[in-house]
């Protein structure tokens, strides 16, 4: 049940509140923190994790998945049904939750049976990330909610072998951005295949939906650093900030076009691209 929670994600709209949250509670498992957590820390922690991670642009609600989880039947929260609602909801108040210092976790069943299982717990924090966002992204959010999962073993979403093979194909095998295309022998090192659109999210395994990007360029596509817009053109985020390599790894390809794939037929995809700019790219984008 974990890994089958509703978390109301859409192609529009990406919603990471519920997978952060229980990632969250899977690291205190994994150090043995009891199994309640309260709201209070869940504010602090969670918000920070949706600011870092979730939707740009968005207000955080780090109530609503500490209390919603309940529906999932994996989450208690103590004394539910005296705390205040919303007004026309169901939901607790989050001053509520403040104020009565409100306590929630998974149900005593679950939470024993991680706690036990290291192996089991790694596996359900594997899928989760796998579910929910890009391989680039894991080891971020593992580090930021505090998780190590050395021993996972969890196998990943299926994927179109040959997507990889289709993008670099498409891209004459150089990173649309800077144009790496670094080869040991005949194999392609630290090349990838990105996906505009995540995986996670939906977005499917076409031409249209990719870039051929150098590792660095991927992870900072993923990151929300950049974006390409509907013209095709690179726009870096105003919130990027630093010194060495930053103008000649970045801000030289800023508002200028990427490069394009060898057929019209392969060109990103507009639906795809603002997709990016509204769910992943930190906006605003610095003036040209």
């Amino acid at each position: 049940p974990l890994t089958s929670i509703n978390v109301g994600t859409s192609a529009s709209r990406r919603a990471p509140h519920k997978p952060l949250l229980l990632l969250l509670v899977l690291a205190r498992c994994s150090r043995g923190e009891p199994r309640e957590i309260p709201y209070r820390e869940v504010d602090q922690k969670l918000g920070a994790l949706l600011r870092e991670f979730g939707p740009p642009g968005r207000s955080c609600h780090p109530e609503y998945p500490f209390w919603r989880l309940q529906n999932d039947g994996i989450w208690l929260v103590r004394d539910a049904d005296n705390l205040v609602r919303r007004s026309g909801h169901s939901d607790a108040r989050k001053s509520e939750l403040l104020r009565t210092n409100a306590k929630g976790g998974m149900t005593p069943e679950i939470y024993d049976a991680l706690r036990i299982d290291h192996k089991l717990l790694a596996d359900v924090a594997q899928a989760i990330l796998d579910a929910h966002f890009p391989p680039t992204l894991h080891g971020d959010i593992l580090s930021a909610v505090g998780l190590n999962l050395e021993q996972a073993t969890s196998t990943r979403a299926k994927r179109d072998p040959l997507f990889r093979e289709k993008i670099l194909r498409a891209y004459e095998r150089r990173c649309a951005v800077c144009g790496f295309d670094l080869r040991l022998g005949t194999v392609d090192v630290a090349l990838e295949a990105a996906h505009i659109m995540w995986h996670e999210a939906g977005g499917p395994d076409v031409e249209s939906n990719g870039l051929a990007l150098c590792t660095m360029h991927h992870k900072l596509l993923d990151r929300g650093v950049f974006t390409v817009s509907a013209e095709r053109r690179l726009l870096v985020s105003q919130d990027v900030s630093g010194s060495q390599g930053l103008h000649e790894q970045l801000l030289r390809y800023h508002a200028t076009p990427i490069r394009e794939p060898q057929s019209r037929e392969f060109m990103p995809s507009p639906k795809y691209l603002a997709w990016h700019g509204n769910q992943v790219f930190r906006k605003p984008a610095r003036s040209s």
